[in-house]
């Protein structure tokens, strides 16, 4: 893949998915209660609504896709290299479980870094699969993750001690206690609510890499592009409803629950159509394309800004906006910790942790 193409397609999804995730995590780290049956003003209701709708999901399935599009990338720059991919990828996942369990410590509790890592040793069984069997094995996971969150269902109907709450309010000290209290059941939650989408967009990620979709052209992109007339109609129809019905406690706000295994991936693959077809319009500013390339670090400076700005340890502005502010701050927050990392990673070559989990992964061997 040219320099060029590269900075057109894998860039600006990651650039996307940092900004649609950040949207997703501030409410819960800005605010006591988001949930918009909660919620007084038109105007927090219908951003709450938008995030449920347009958001919630989709973009955590691209960052997913380009996770697994990753994998395939270590196997070339391995076998370049001539040495087994296994010892370099373990590690890798080592790195990623440490660095996510800190991160769910000391920042954010809905930290992804462990689930990825998790995610990243269940696919390893099924990496040498053709991309035609990785996306037969990525549909099953839309089954898995309606039974899955039928078990969430269940779980929750005896209890709520499940169901995550993150928040940053009080000092660090208590915030951090309160994280460490709370990470058990938001991980369970998170395994089962989000892992198996996520495990399937890491298998079309890397069936992606193998049958080099995010080439030009591809015959890839043109199937997925023929089928955006009816895919882009169905996909809005069924997030709307299950945005419209999220908070309900009856049998339709059930079945709005389960259409997100559908709904969610479709909205998703939308997303990644458009994206790839804006790649071709425009370039992104080398800042935003080497935070893209330091992914890891701009998204673990997303919660750190936010412990700056929002908890009684930093600006102690939570609780202080709605849903409705919380949109746009949250877009700058996104924004601003890319071009943070992207300065960073331009000055020294790589993002922070980047350089932490490449020491982690290659040890004191050459790397080539």
């Amino acid at each position: 893949m040219s320099s060029a193409s590269r900075n057109s397609s894998i860039d600006l999804i990651r650039t996307a998915a940092l900004i649609g995730i950040c949207v997703v995590n501030l409410p819960y780290l800005a605010l006591s209660d988001s949930d918009p049956i909660n919620i007084s003003t038109t105007y927090d209701h219908t951003a709450a609504f938008l995030i449920e709708f347009l958001f919630q999901g989709k973009f955590f399935l691209l960052f997913s896709l380009i996770f697994g599009w990753g994998i395939e990338i270590q196997a070339r720059s391995a076998e370049r290299a001539g040495v087994p991919l296994s010892r370099r990828y373990f590690r890798r996942m080592l790195g990623l479980a440490v660095l996510g369990c800190l991160h769910a410590t000391l920042v954010f509790t809905g930290d992804i870094l462990l689930l990825y890592s998790v995610l990243g040793v269940l696919i390893w069984p099924l990496r040498t699969l053709s991309a035609r069997g990785l996306v037969k094995v990525a549909l099953l996971m839309v089954l898995i993750e309606i039974i899955s969150i039928g078990l969430i269902v269940y779980l929750l109907s005896s209890t709520e001690d499940m169901a995550p709450v993150y928040s940053l309010g009080g000092a660090f000290s208590e915030a951090t206690l309160a994280r460490l209290k709370e990470w058990p059941n938001a991980f369970a939650f998170m395994f089962l609510y989000q892992g198996p989408l996520a495990f399937g967009a890491m298998l079309l990620g890397l069936a992606a890499a193998k049958s080099n979709f995010f080439t030009h052209r591809s015959a890839g992109q043109h199937k997925l592009g023929r089928a955006l007339p009816w895919l882009l109609p169905l996909a809005l129809a069924i997030n709307c409803f299950s945005a419209l019905v999220a908070y309900e406690t009856n049998l339709m706000g059930l079945i709005g629950l389960l259409s997100i295994a559908i709904g969610a991936p479709m909205l998703s693959a939308v997303y990644l159509y458009l994206l790839l077809r804006c790649g071709q319009w425009f370039r992104l500013p080398n800042v935003l394309i080497e935070a893209g390339r330091n992914s890891l670090s701009a998204y673990v400076t997303q919660g750190i800004l936010a412990g700056l700005i929002f908890s009684s340890y930093g600006l102690n502005l939570f609780d202080v906006f709605g849903n409705a502010a919380l949109l746009p701050i949250a877009i700058a927050l996104a924004l601003l910790a890319m071009i943070l990392t992207g300065l960073i990673a331009q000055h020294w070559g790589r993002g922070p942790l980047e350089a932490v989990l490449r020491r982690i992964t290659y040890g004191a061997q050459k790397i080539r």
